[in-house]
């Protein structure tokens, strides 16, 4: 008895180590170590955050894994893992430069946009007002989709920008909110739709917008500063 306890240990002395890497592998599992060049940048693998920077990315036996990798102002990154048969096997390290975004450093943050802003008109009467705000109007977008004089009603075409991952769009509404005293709103409207080359009759693919084009980003200051 003693003898056969003896070598049942010696069996499970000699037996190699298995390491947890090599579980994995009989198991199917693959582990990808994703490294970001931006270090707050957020990873996403398939829609939930596992980290910011850096992260493990595991890929299943017989599945692909979609990592998506975001940061403000620079542009998204999306890679796909697949470890199928027939398919190329995950990289153990992978790493993405992050770019960044054109339309981010084509505008700026303001708490003007989408907002009615009031010119309240007190050294000229309307027709000159009315004048002096068609030529600003225009210094910025020069096609008018539609103008009233009587009712004090003006709004511009959309202008569209389109970058490499949003498309932009802006226009100009004014519109005669009192008559004594003389008073106009203008709205500067900024709506994004967070893809490329998106038509700008979509709609339903617009957001509105807290940031301006750098282009429009004087409009407000010179209204206020002119028509008074």
């Amino acid at each position: 008895m003693k003898n056969l306890v003896f070598i049942i240990c010696m069996f499970f002395l000699a037996a190699p180590v298995v390491k947890a890497s090599t579980i994995e592998d009989v198991v199917g599992k693959k582990r990808v170590e994703l490294g970001v060049s931006e270090s707050d940048a957020e990873i996403y693998v398939n829609g939930k955050m596992i980290g910011k920077g850096s992260a493990e990315v595991t890929v299943p036996s017989d599945d692909c894994v979609t990592v998506i990798v975001k940061k403000v102002g620079f542009l998204s990154e999306k890679i796909e893992f697949c470890n199928k048969k027939k398919m190329t096997k995950p990289p153990k390290t992978h790493y993405i430069e992050m770019k960044r975004d054109d339309a981010y450093d084509a505008s700026i943050q303001t708490d003007i946009a989408n907002i009615d802003i009031e010119l309240k008109v007190e050294n000229m009467d309307k027709d000159q007002a009315w004048k002096l705000i068609n030529q600003i109007v225009l210094s910025y977008i020069d096609v008018i989709e539609m103008t009233d004089k009587e009712t004090g009603y003006l709004r511009t075409s959309w202008s569209l920008k389109t970058f490499k991952q949003n498309t932009v769009r802006t226009r100009i509404i004014v519109k005669e909110a009192s008559t004594d005293p003389l008073v106009f709103k203008v709205k500067l409207v900024s709506e994004s739709s967070g893809l490329p080359m998106v038509s700008v009759k979509s709609d339903e693919l617009f957001k509105e917008w807290d940031r301006v084009l750098r282009s429009y980003s004087n409009l407000i200051s010179e209204f206020q500063a002119r028509v008074k």
